[in-house]
């Protein structure tokens, strides 16, 4: 589930390690790209063959990730139109949705007036 991933991240950038392996699936591979852009991580990359895929993430970026907010669990799954989603953090943070279009930061998901379930927020 991507609340582990997420955390094995968190925990390697406090750890200043310079890259991680995470298993490779489509919503990791996207929250993954989602942070490169941000600037979070530095770069993703996907290694391996078939079922032996992985993601090697550099995370070698200068701004740190000081904290994650999950929104939505397995038991409770929040919803939001685009007109409700606000910025995290006064902008430093980022809110990412999951849309019918895809997975999105909750900026893009307002340009494209488009909701979904809350996954997390980070910062």
């Amino acid at each position: 589930m991507y609340t582990d991933f997420l955390i094995k991240i968190k925990n390697a950038k406090a750890a200043e390690k310079t890259t991680v392996k995470a298993q490779a699936t489509k919503i990791h591979k996207a929250i993954a790209e989602l942070l490169a852009a941000r600037g979070f991580v530095k770069h993703v990359e996907v290694k391996g063959k078939g079922p032996k895929k992985y993601l090697e993430i550099d995370l070698e970026s200068k701004k740190p990730i000081h904290g994650v907010k999950f929104l939505s669990t397995p038991s409770l799954h929040r919803y939001s139109g685009y007109k409700d989603l606000k910025k995290v953090k006064g902008g430093f943070g980022m809110l990412i949705v999951s849309t019918s279009k895809g997975i999105m930061s909750g900026e893009t998901a307002r340009k494209e007036k488009t909701g979904g379930e809350l996954l997390f927020e980070i910062w």
